[in-house]
């Protein structure tokens, strides 16, 4: 196992991602933090958003047909994308852990987890259309 430096960038992407508390992209993070450290790279960004989702202190979210988004809630649950502006919330319900186990698999298919995004108009859209 290697064990990452706690990095003076890592923690300031860490305390970007969780001050922001939106979902947002790579770009939307690294546009916040040179604002005020215009020394930062974007290349150093993506290298230390990778590396907190892969010691479990971000979340990282898929969105089909747009960029990944970054979670400052690193627990397992589920998200919503509205179909008219794309922003990504929460879903307020349970992680459902072993869902998987209900899936008749007939190709012989070895899951490792699962990932859900449901579609809908966000409260905003819905009020503004």
């Amino acid at each position: 196992m290697t064990i990452k430096r706690n990095t003076i960038q890592r923690t300031l992407v860490l305390d970007t991602v969780k001050k922001l508390k939106n979902h947002a992209t790579a770009d939307e993070i690294y546009d916040e933090i040179v604002r005020t450290h215009s020394s930062v790279s974007r290349g150093t960004v993506y290298r230390n958003l990778n590396q907190l989702v892969e010691s479990g202190d971000i979340g990282k979210i898929e969105v089909p047909n747009a960029a990944d988004c970054f979670d400052h809630i690193a627990s397992k649950h589920y998200h919503t994308k509205c179909s008219i502006c794309g922003k990504v919330l929460d879903v307020e319900m349970e992680y459902i852990k072993d869902l998987e186990k209900s899936i008749k698999n007939s190709s012989n298919f070895e899951f490792s987890g699962h990932d859900i995004m449901f579609r809908g108009i966000c409260s905003k859209c819905k009020i503004s259309n």
